[in-house]
């Protein structure tokens, strides 16, 4: 069994790489390292190193015959996304559709596709949101997301390419990026570690749905045997505050910081929080790592990583 993973070198297809390969599966990893890095990539998968707007991924897609599509990569920056709507639809639509037209023939046994169930909603109106809540996404990213659905689809109806997008919560674990637009939890776990001051954005009373990284590969390994097309929300059903973060967080590294906030960013979601309900009603899928332990976890590796 082959299967490629685009967006390998990064830090959840890192880890679905490996996962992979733990399964016995034969991995290709396509990254152009833009914010992923070539020591993430597990020893044992092939690496391509290749933009997924580029018209050569074409040429990897028939060298390695893959059963099997994990698709990623994407332009992850929401605040980029606004300031340049064109540059995220030539990544995040364009480059699936370099993907998408390269495999359609091919008999994929499955496309499996990394949506975001944090910006397709929108402002949810219902809490935890499930699949049928509307579809108003704020930012060109979540836009983005959506049209790439609704092209998988398409694809379907077209071509029989059987699809399932998983709409993730917000991703945390080893190896997430703490610079850039990157998740509150590496943020904070590096300042609180190396002495910077943690600065919370606004009141701090915004949630969000936290899901560890090992839970959210489990979705992707049992995604492979889901019978036709779907689409499913990967999250943990639990609000959690920044300010609830922070505290965790600060008492798990010793911090002893005191919070301090700053201003709020401009039109940052209030609250946001996934059913995962369906998926777990069709194939068992539910989350196993408690908040806590995931959190050990991950301030843990970076402790380590900070000490070298």
């Amino acid at each position: 069994m082959k299967a490629i993973v685009t967006g390998g070198a990064g830090f959840i297809g890192s880890h679905l790489a490996e996962g992979l390969i733990e399964k016995g599966v034969e991995v290709t990893v396509i990254d152009d390292l833009s914010t992923g890095k070539k020591e993430n990539i597990p020893l044992k998968a092939k690496f391509h190193h290749c933009s997924i707007t580029e018209r050569k991924i074409a040429r990897v897609i028939e060298k390695e015959k893959p059963d099997y599509i994990f698709h990623l990569a994407a332009q992850m920056n929401v605040r980029k996304s606004v300031e340049s709507p064109q540059f995220d639809a030539k990544v995040n639509i364009l480059g699936s559709l370099n993907i998408l037209e390269a495999v359609k023939d091919i008999g994929l046994n499955k496309f499996l596709f990394a949506s975001s169930g944090g910006t397709v909603y929108g402002e949810q109106t219902e809490f935890p949101a499930a699949e049928k809540h509307s579809l108003n996404p704020l930012c060109p990213y979540g836009v983005a997301k959506l049209a790439v659905e609704n092209y998988l689809y398409f694809y379907k109806q077209n071509y029989n390419m059987d699809y399932i997008s998983l709409r993730l919560a917000n991703i945390y674990g080893p190896r997430q990026d703490p610079y850039g637009e990157a998740g509150v939890i590496a943020i904070f776990a590096t300042k609180l570690l190396t002495g910077e001051q943690a600065v919370i954005n606004g009141d701090g009373k915004q949630t969000r749905d936290y899901v560890f990284v090992k839970d959210v590969v489990n979705a992707f390994l049992t995604a492979m045997e889901i019978n036709g097309s779907d689409y499913f929300n990967i999250g943990t059903g639990i609000e959690t505050d920044v300010n609830e973060l922070f505290r965790i967080i600060n008492r798990l590294t010793s911090g002893n910081q005191e919070e301090v906030h700053g201003p709020a960013k401009k039109g940052e979601q209030i609250r946001s929080v996934l059913s995962h309900d369906k998926i777990k009603g069709v194939c068992a899928w539910e989350p196993k790592v408690k908040l806590n332990e995931g959190l050990e976890q991950t301030v843990e590796w970076f402790r380590k990583k900070i000490k070298g």
